[in-house]
C-alpha cells in the first residue's frame, strides 16, 4: 500500500519506542497539556454560556423580550391599531399591554421607592405569570388574576420592609393634579407572592399587579405603558424589534432585551473573553512542550536526517517529516480534549452534585447565590473555536523544529558516523 514519504516516516518516529525516556514523557506531557487546555476551555466556556442563559430566563420571566412604548414619555398613543400587524408577525406568540408606576411603598416603620409594573395577566394567556411562577419563593402568581389588591414583590424588598406573604403595606402615587400642585393617591395592598430573580435591579425594586389596578392608580397620565411582545425565540428580539419599529413608526419606541439589559451581558462577554484568553494560555504552554520535544527528536535523528538527504529527499520532505509528527501529536491531544471537554461539559449536572456529595462541600451555596446549580451550554461554534485556535497553536509550534531539519547539513551530520 502506497504511503506518502514524510507521512510513513513521521508515524513511524510517532509510534517509535527507541526514543529516550525524557522526549517521550515531554511527548506525553504535550499531548495531556493540549487535551487538558482544551477541554477545560469547553467546559468553562459551556458554563459560562449556562449562566448567561440563566440570566437571560430570569430576566424575561419579569419582562418581555420586545417592549413598544411611546418615543415620548407620556405621551398618549393608539396601541389598538397595533396589534393586528404585531400579533402576525413572524415569531411573536402574544400580544398585551403593561403598565409601569414609579410608587413608595410604605410599611411602618420602612418605606421604599418602588417600580409598580402591571401586567394583563388575561389576554396574555397566562404566559407572564408562568414567567413569574418560577421564580417564586413564596405564594402564588395566579392571585393577580382574581385580586385587584394582590401584589408579587422582590426578596429584598420583602426583607426591607418586612413583609411575608399575606402581610398589608401601603402605596403611595404621586400625582399632579389640574392646577399643577403635586398630588398624591394611597392605596393599600396585600403580598400575594414574593420571587427570588437574583437580579439586583429586580429584587430591590421592583412589585408586580393586575394591569387592571394600575390603570386605576393613574398609569396613563403619570406613568409609561404599552406593549409586551412575547416571542417564541427570545434571541430572535433584535430582528423582531426591528420589525416592529418599522411597523409602528416614529411616534413608537420600540427596545429589545437586549438594549434594556445590555451590561449584564456585556460583563458576560467580557468575562468569558478574559477566560478563554487566559485558558488558552495552557495550551500554548503545552505548544512550546511540542517544540521542545521536536528540537530534541531532531537533534537525535540528525543521521536519519542525513541518510534522508543523500537519497535525494529535499529540504521541505524532510521538513515535512517532522511537520507531520508534531501535528499528530498535537491534534491527537486537540481530539481528546475535545471529547473530553464536550462529555463534561454535557453531564456537569450530574459531575458536580457528585463532588459536592464527595467532598461534603457546596459548590454554590444557597446562602450565597441566587443560582445553586452549576447550568452548562455546549454550543458547537464554541467547540469549533476552540479546536480550531488549538490546531493553528500547534501547527505554529512544529514550524521552527521542522525548519532546523531541513537545515541539516548532511556532510557534517556523517562526519562522525
Amino acid at each position: 500500500m502506497f504511503h506518502p514519504l514524510p507521512l510513513f516516516i513521521g508515524l513511524r518516529y510517532v509510534r517509535a519506542r527507541s526514543h529516550r525516556f525524557f522526549v517521550s514523557f515531554i511527548t506525553w506531557v504535550s499531548l495531556a497539556g493540549v487535551g487538558l487546555g482544551v477541554a477545560a476551555l469547553i467546559v468553562i466556556l459551556s458554563v459560562m454560556n449556562g449562566f448567561g442563559g440563566e440570566l437571560r430566563d430570569r430576566l424575561l420571566s419579569l419582562s418581555a423580550p420586545v417592549h413598544v412604548g411611546p418615543a415620548v414619555p407620556g405621551q398618549a398613543l393608539d396601541y389598538a391599531r397595533l396589534l393586528p400587524g404585531l400579533r402576525a408577525m413572524a415569531g411573536v406568540t402574544s400580544v398585551s399591554a403593561y403598565a409601569e408606576l414609579q410608587v413608595l411603598a410604605v410599611h411602618e416603620p420602612e418605606m421604599l421607592p418602588l417600580t409598580l409594573r402591571g401586567i394583563d395577566a388575561v389576554s396574555d394567556q397566562g404566559s407572564a405569570l408562568q414567567g413569574i411562577a418560577r421564580l417564586l419563593s413564596a405564594g402564588q402568581a395566579q392571585s393577580l388574576r382574581d385580586d385587584a389588591d394582590a401584589v408579587l414583590i422582590g426578596r429584598l424588598v420583602a426583607d426591607r420592609l418586612g413583609l411575608a406573604v399575606g402581610d398589608p403595606f401601603t402605596v403611595l402615587v404621586p400625582l399632579v393634579g389640574s392646577s399643577g400642585v403635586p398630588d398624591g393617591k394611597l392605596r393599600e395592598f396585600h403580598v400575594a407572592g414574593i420571587f427570588e430573580a437574583g437580579i439586583q435591579e429586580h429584587d430591590a425594586s421592583l412589585a408586580i399587579a393586575a394591569l387592571a389596578t394600575l390603570e386605576s392608580l393613574g398609569s396613563q397620565v403619570s406613568g409609561e405603558s404599552g406593549l409586551r411582545l412575547q416571542l417564541a425565540d427570545p434571541l430572535q428580539a433584535p430582528v423582531v424589534a426591528s420589525q416592529a419599529a418599522k411597523l409602528a413608526g416614529s411616534a413608537y419606541s420600540v427596545r429589545d432585551w437586549t438594549q434594556e439589559h445590555a451590561n449584564y451581558f456585556r460583563a458576560i462577554r467580557i468575562e468569558k473573553t478574559m477566560m478563554a484568553l487566559i485558558l488558552l494560555l495552557i495550551v500554548a504552554v503545552a505548544a512550546f512542550n511540542i517544540v521542545a520535544m521536536l528540537v530534541m527528536v531532531v537533534t537525535d535523528k540528525r543521521t536519519d536526517i542525513a541518510i534522508l538527504r543523500t537519497f535525494g529527499a529535499g529540504p521541505l520532505r524532510v521538513a515535512s517529516v517532522f511537520l507531520v509528527q508534531g501535528l499528530v501529536i498535537g491534534w491527537g491531544g486537540v481530539l481528546a480534549g475535545v471529547a473530553l471537554g464536550c462529555t463534561l461539559a454535557l453531564n456537569v449536572g450530574r459531575i458536580v452534585p457528585a463532588l459536592e456529595q464527595g467532598l461534603g462541600i457546596r459548590i454554590m451555596d444557597p446562602d450565597v447565590y441566587y443560582i445553586t446549580q452549576i447550568p452548562s451550554e455546549l454550543r458547537p461554534g464554541d467547540v469549533g473555536l476552540v479546536a480550531s485556535l488549538a490546531l493553528l497553536l500547534t501547527l505554529a509550534a512544529t514550524v521552527y523544529p521542522a525548519l532546523r531539519a531541513s537545515r541539516t547539513p548532511p556532510a557534517e551530520a556523517l562526519r562522525y558516523e
